[in-house]
């Protein structure tokens, strides 16, 4: 059965009643809510990419591309340049790698993580310009943008606040092609998306702190990322065949997903990607992305 943050609502709490969770669960193919009765589960794996700029790189693009069937890749607000933007697709179309466009708010300075009060009709077009600019790139590598995350601040504050939660999806429209929105289950984002009329995919952390109400752990706390690589692995393995893992202090938390985020901006990353990809296969979990 196969969800990023950081610190926002995951598969327990409906924010938005039973719209977000039901979207998730029928838009987006029955595989992700059945994959744990299924003897054939398929997943997506995706990172986020291209988080360099100029001179500077964070990610280990070409590693993770060998790895990933999904490219989250970042679209210039919060990191990311023409070049690498260029660069990222074309790796991505020549491996197969489904492209996604990484939206975010405009805050280079803090990598799209703080919060920011921007606009609603301001930030659907600000949403609209970062797919329109990478759909020039991934078209000129002969692929296409499949589908939008949001990133970091954005992310978050698209769980529970319906108006940012509306300018993503209306910006989402507004670029044209029905693309599908990923996010965590239970968000305001995707009940919107599914209202809408655009595919919710509902994803899942193997190397984040989940809290007891689902939620992911902030970053600022104890728990908050996974580094152990066992631990990542038999999380990953718990997502994709039983849909829950375990929760900070104790219990289990719904995860259930059609997609796995693998951070790509921690140490040993492609390793530990490389790691719960082939614990994933040997389980007899189908990698696949979900768009192209």
């Amino acid at each position: 059965m196969a969800q990023r943050d950081e610190g926002a609502v995951g598969a327990v709490e409906n924010t938005s009643g039973n719209t977000a969770g039901n979207t998730v669960g029928n838009t987006v193919g029955d595989a992700a809510g059945n994959a744990a009765e299924s003897t054939a589960a398929v997943i997506d794996l995706n990172a986020d990419l291209g988080e360099g700029f100029g001179r500077w790189e964070l990610t280990d693009d070409e590693g993770l591309l060998s790895v990933v069937s999904s490219a989250n890749i970042a679209c210039g607000f919060h990191a990311g340049d023409p070049s690498t933007m260029r660069r990222v697709c074309a790796a991505a179309a020549e491996r197969g790698v489904a492209i996604g466009a990484q939206v975010a708010y405009r805050d280079l300075a803090g990598f799209g993580r703080r919060a920011m009060e921007v606009p609603e009709d301001e930030l659907a077009d600000e949403v609209a310009y970062q797919i329109g600019a990478l759909r020039v790139f991934a078209e000129a590598a002969g692929a296409r943008v499949a589908y939008v995350k949001p990133h970091g601040a954005l992310y978050n504050r698209t769980v529970h606040d319906a108006a940012q939660a509306r300018a993503v999806v209306s910006g989402v429209l507004l670029a044209g092609g029905g693309l599908p929105v990923l996010g965590l289950p239970g968000s305001l984002l995707l009940g919107t998306a599914g209202e809408a009329g655009l595919p919710a995919v509902a994803e899942a952390f193997a190397d984040r702190g989940y809290t007891a109400r689902g939620t992911l752990v902030p970053r600022r706390e104890p728990g908050a990322v996974i580094h152990e690589p066992d631990a990542v692995v038999s999380r990953a393995l718990d997502v994709a065949l039983r849909g829950s893992v375990a929760a900070v202090g104790g219990g289990r938390v719904a995860a259930g997903a059609r997609s796995l985020c693998v951070h790509g901006d921690t140490p040993g990353a492609v390793a530990l990607a490389r790691r719960v990809r082939q614990a994933l296969r040997e389980a007899g979990v189908r990698i696949e992305a979900f768009a192209r």
